[in-house]
């Protein structure tokens, strides 16, 4: 009796140490209905063999700083979020999309605009340092339209948060947004604006979000192998259960303050994806290099920084294509 005693414990102090000695990841992360797959990490990290703390941030951008301070290890972004990161000195590699598209261009349900080209002499809203922004600068340009976000161009462009654009379009303070998901399809249900289009018809095409972890945590290959195979089961299972993934997005990242039509909306314009490409962080470099947004001194160079091998590796051992 003794001896079992002596066993029960012993095997629970090893089940406590190894619960405990899980390593930690610490996730930012941005609360848009497309990023919800990436937060779920946290609900299955346990089962994969470590922890995750997430944290939430109110754009890319912001993710930067704390990733530069050593207080983040891995983060969800706009790809122009993360080549701006990289170019301003975070230690990161972009390891695999996670979504695609998430964005519309809404104007205000009364403002009587049909195309781009009605921009001018109107204000246009947008989240400064997001996708939206190169989305809606390089649709401007495509119509030979000057912007600025003092008078005098033919656009005036009015940076707010996400969380305010759709309030200001209410209130008329601005014509149209160029505005993430759900908070776009969200004006459209509430009557607020009317859609003008899906800015994906420039040379950009549709936006790809990043994931991006630092140098450090990739050089650790067994955690980072681990957390890779997490991502994409984490992705598969938001993919190919529809229910769970709606669910936890309204319940979990928004406390039930958008609609069924809302998240359905929202995923139609901005699906859950693994994969990435040299080719599309090269293109967003550039594009912004030619427009100055993220005002880039030093462009990152894409090949030098883009690594897949990671999940090239996870889809081939899960069998996902």
């Amino acid at each position: 009796m003794k001896l079992l005693n002596t066993l029960v414990v012993s095997v629970a102090a090893l089940v406590s140490f190894s619960v405990s000695a899980q390593e930690t990841i610490r996730l930012g992360n941005l609360r848009f209905a497309h990023y919800g797959a990436i937060s779920y990490l946290k609900e299955l990290a346990p089962k994969c063999g470590f922890k995750i703390e997430e944290r939430m941030f109110a754009k890319g951008l912001d993710i930067v700083p704390a990733i530069i301070a050593g207080e983040i290890d891995l983060a969800a972004s706009a790809a122009d979020a993360a080549v701006a990161g990289r170019a301003a000195g975070a230690p990161i590699f972009a390891v695999a999309g996670f979504a695609k598209g998430g964005a519309r261009v809404v104007v205000g349900k009364d403002s009587g605009i049909k195309s781009v080209q009605q921009f001018k002499g109107k204000k246009v809203g947008v989240a400064r340092g997001g996708a939206q922004e190169l989305l809606l600068v390089a649709e401007l340009a495509k119509y030979n339209l000057t912007w600025s976000d003092q008078p005098g161009k033919d656009v005036q462009i009015v940076y707010l948060p996400f969380t305010d654009l759709n309030q200001a379009l209410m209130q008329k303070q601005i014509d149209a947004m160029v505005q993430s998901e759900p908070q776009a399809s969200q004006a459209l249900n509430l009557n607020w604006g009317v859609e003008l289009l899906k800015p994906y018809d420039t040379p950009l095409g549709e936006p790809i979000r990043a994931l991006v972890m630092t140098e450090k945590l990739y050089a650790n290959k067994p955690l980072a192998e681990k957390l890779m195979k997490c991502f994409v089961q984490s992705t598969k299972l938001f993919m190919d259960d529809p229910k769970l993934a709606e669910n936890y997005v309204r319940a979990s990242m928004f406390k039930n303050q958008i609609s069924s039509d809302d998240y359905q909306d929202a995923i139609g314009n901005s699906p859950f994806s693994y994969d990435l490409s040299v080719e599309h962080i090269q293109l967003t470099t550039d594009m912004m290099v030619k427009y100055g947004v993220g005002k880039l001194s030093n462009p990152p160079v894409a090949k030098d920084w883009v690594k897949l091998d990671l999940l090239d590796n996870a889809k081939k051992s899960l069998g996902v294509k």
